[in-house]
């Protein structure tokens, strides 16, 4: 005998739910700590924030001589 889900009509088909994992270390998200697995994990991203850590390289705008400068006059 099989267990078959096709054949049954009133079988309910329970898709796979993908776990998200903490973006510090890789475990388990916790509920209360969500997105984070803990506490721990939540401070050292807030400390990355504090500190510039996530902060993106731009290039600097060169700046403009006195005669360069368009100030409409």
């Amino acid at each position: 005998m099989t267990d078959d889900t096709a054949s049954r009509p009133d079988a309910k088909v329970i898709p796979l739910v993908r776990r998200r994992r903490c973006p510090i270390c890789g475990k388990p998200q916790v509920h209360a700590y969500r997105p984070f697995c803990s506490q721990r994990c939540a401070d050292q991203d807030l400390g990355r924030w504090l500190t510039g850590g996530y902060r993106i390289a731009a290039e600097d705008e060169p700046d403009l001589d006195d005669d360069q400068a368009d100030d409409g006059t």
